[in-house]
């Protein structure tokens, strides 16, 4: 069995593990389960007790044996419950601290202990592997499986939980996380997020002090517009753009999550993320399974930009439908018409989504309802039916018509909502979310459907098939989700109301999966009024999402670069609106930096308006596979400086593009210094060219001079941004 172990440890593969038999457990004093991948180290150990502990987290040792070691080199005050590092802590036995289960037992007892039984290793490929950990009670027929899902080139682990039972009755689940990391550290700093409509992914940095901070969200739906689930830890200092320690979380789950940080009292750092039990108890009846979703996380030693490409690169290869192909640039009609529009206005939509350039028009919300027309947000949603009087031929004569001119035809849905003025609503009551005796209170005038309910599981999915089979040509949706859950209730669960919160965002998920399966290749944004159910449980089903309703470019460069942190750019929709008094060129600019998309009213573009989105659009065609596929690199600082700069770089580090914008107006703002590029190489010449000019002008950048990559990233390059030159595009070519 040493033997064995030996070799197995020896092996370059990123996880140095085995399946131990039981027999043999039972005569080690401590088991080690490394969990490597590239660059960093997660570190299980089993003591002579059977209680299984995160003794490392962080950049991984040359030697795996030396994880051995860690626990002697620590002089820290007495654990006194021996359960501070636990790997999943559990409650009401001898714990001290914040658990990560919690539950009642079927005879009423509220004590659980979980020891180590087993492990085993599952290698689905070259990169990826899966680990699995057995847990049991000692005392009750109780269990709980751990999950590690790991990606060795990315450095990105998924973490998740199975529970079970065997008892003779019902067990309520109290409190059931999906992950309980362990840090050791000189001090700890979090970056957390918060927001409101329109006001997404505003930045908030702290240190961390005894006691527990928490994130969480009970919104039911939309669960992110307060708060996302997604968040920085630097170790012993803020970590910088490409320097310190850092450790990105986030939870894979659309609705309420809780994510809590506590200093414990011998300084060290305990993270349990998961589903929020807010409200929620859970009753799991004997052999029932109980699996909490995935909390993913990437530890860096370089910096915040180096875990974010560690996160982009895992999402395109993992995550994300598509994640490495294609994406459809696209006018949307809602600024050009809002609801009042009818199938002349479309017609014509139509013949400027060709004029303009960009591949598909999108129809927005207003396009459905006849005995409640959609004519504003108070009636209409529910009733999926196309609005006679606007649209007579119906969208599958739109779909032809877009063809016709050469364009892709998608449009709006809100499949979860109802409005109280829909025949839906009077049809169907039992399908809402609302309190039987309570008075109803909306959310931009309009009500939650009960998605626990498998009825209104195939109401929604028939809303999206039935798209389709009328126009199987259709070639993308937008689906929004405006309102939050109040008086939440749903009349399908009956007795088991506290199940409610979970049951939701399993049946949206079911719904998802089922679209996915019939059509795995159309585009889907995923929207919420915004930002507001962005995450990656969500983004597996979807190709994009809407950052922010927030379409003021200069408010977009910093939602926009703060969402950057964990998401590609690949996934951000940007449009170019009518919001903000800046130029044509300075809004086109800002939302090439993502998915480029345009909201405007085309045929009232001044001519020169016109020529120059024309040719930003074939520009961007271009560079797009660089924008989408490319490692992004942060390199000017809005919220530091009076300018934003960034760039992507293509794998070959071949051709890259610089995006520069000026983020203050005062007299006198402009680039001074020279910006240092990154991800070059060193050894290499390039050309910078400064390219999306608008019309009639010229650049003071000379594309004649080569420079090596040692000296663009050494010294720099300064893109001469100031107030007559608020944003500029550079091109980067090897010669």
């Amino acid at each position: 069995m040493n033997q064995l172990f030996k070799s197995v440890l020896s092996q370059p593969f990123f996880i140095s593990l085995i399946t131990i038999a039981s027999a043999y457990h039972s005569q080690a004093q401590n088991i080690t389960i490394p969990i490597e991948t590239a660059h960093n180290a997660l570190v299980l150990q089993a003591d002579e007790n059977k209680n299984l502990k995160n003794i490392f987290l962080g950049k991984k040792l040359s030697d795996s044996k030396e994880y051995d070691f860690i626990k002697s080199v620590y002089k820290q005050s007495d654990d006194y419950s021996g359960l501070l590092n636990s790997a999943y802590t559990p409650s009401g036995s001898r714990n001290l601290m914040e658990p990560a289960i919690s539950v009642i037992h079927s005879d009423g007892n509220l004590s659980l202990d979980l020891r180590y039984v087993s492990h085993k290793l599952d290698r689905l490929n070259d990169n990826v592997s899966l680990l699995k950990v057995l847990l049991k009670d000692p005392v009750y027929n109780f269990e709980v499986t751990l999950y590690y899902k790991s990606f060795y080139k990315e450095d990105v682990i998924e973490q998740w939980n199975v529970i079970r039972h065997q008892e003779k009755g019902n067990v309520t689940l109290q409190k059931f996380a999906s992950a309980n990391l362990y840090l050791k550290a000189q001090s700890y700093w979090l970056k957390q997020f918060h927001g409101d409509w329109a006001k997404e992914m505003q930045p908030e940095e702290s240190k961390l002090t005894h006691g527990i901070k928490t994130l969480d969200t009970k919104l039911g739906t939309r669960a992110n517009l307060f708060m996302p689930s997604v968040f920085m830890i630097s170790l012993d200092k803020p970590a910088s753009e490409d320097e310190g320690n850092v450790l990105y979380g986030g939870l894979e789950w659309s609705g309420n999550f809780k994510i809590d940080f506590e200093v414990d009292f011998q300084d060290n750092l305990r993270i349990i993320a998961g589903m929020n039990n807010y409200a929620s108890p859970y009753v799991l009846k004997p052999g029932q399974e109980f699996e909490t979703p995935a909390f993913l996380y990437t530890f860096s030693d370089k910096g915040k930009g180096d875990a974010s490409r560690k996160l982009h690169n895992w999402a395109r290869n993992y995550m994300l439908p598509d994640g490495k192909g294609s994406r459809l640039t696209l006018l949307n009609n809602w600024e050009s018409t809002y609801f009042d529009f009818n199938e002349q206005k479309l017609s014509e939509l139509l013949k400027d989504t060709k004029k303009l350039g960009v591949d598909l028009f999108l129809l927005d919300d207003g396009w459905f309802g006849n005995n409640h027309p959609r004519n504003d947000d108070h009636a209409g949603l529910g009733d999926w039916q196309e609005n006679r009087k606007k649209l007579p031929n119906g969208i599958t004569s739109l779909v032809k018509e877009a063809g016709a001119n050469g364009v892709k035809f998608g449009i709006w849905i809100e499949p979860e909502m109802v409005n109280p003025k829909s025949d839906l609503y009077r049809k169907h009551p039992d399908w809402v979310v609302k309190q039987p005796a309570r008075d109803e209170y909306y959310f931009r005038n309009q009500l939650v459907l009960d998605l626990s309910n498998p009825k209104v599981q195939d109401f929604v999915f028939d809303i999206v098939d039935s798209l389709f089979i009328k126009a199987p040509a259709l070639a993308y949706i937008k689906w929004d989700c405006n309102a939050v859950i109040y008086n939440a209730y749903a009349a399908h669960l009956k007795n088991n109301q506290s199940q409610f919160y979970v049951e939701y965002v399993r049946g949206l998920y079911k719904v998802l999966e089922r679209i996915r399966a019939k059509y795995p290749v159309v585009p889907l944004m995923l929207c919420s009024g915004g930002g507001g159910r962005v995450d990656y449980g969500a983004l597996k089903y979807f190709t994009e999402f809407w950052p922010s309703d927030n379409t003021d470019p200069l408010e977009r460069i910093f939602i926009q670069w703060d969402y950057s942190y964990f998401y590609p750019a690949i996934t951000s929709s940007n449009h170019v609106t009518d919001w903000g008094r800046q130029p044509i060129k300075f809004r086109t600019d800002v939302a090439m930096m993502g998915k480029l998309g345009f909201d405007i009213v085309v045929s009232k573009l001044k001519a020169s308006d016109l020529e120059f989105c024309q040719a930003a659009i074939k520009t961007y065609d271009g560079l797009k596979a660089v924008i989408w596929q490319g490692d992004q690199y942060r390199l000017v600082n809005p919220h530091e400086q009076n300018m934003a700069s960034l760039m992507y770089v293509d794998p070959t580090q071949s051709t890259a593009v610089m995006f520069n914008y000026l983020v203050n107006y005062r007299y006198g703002e402009s680039s001074e210094t020279p910006i240092r590029l990154k991800g070059l190489d060193n050894n290499k010449k390039y050309r910078l060219e400064e390219i999306n000019l608008y019309p009639g002008t010229k650049s003071p950048v000379k594309s004649e001079t080569v420079f090596s990559g040692d000296f663009l990233m050494k010294i720099g390059f300064n893109p001469q941004v100031n107030t007559n030159r608020t944003s500029v595009i550079i091109k980067i070519t090897a010669v």
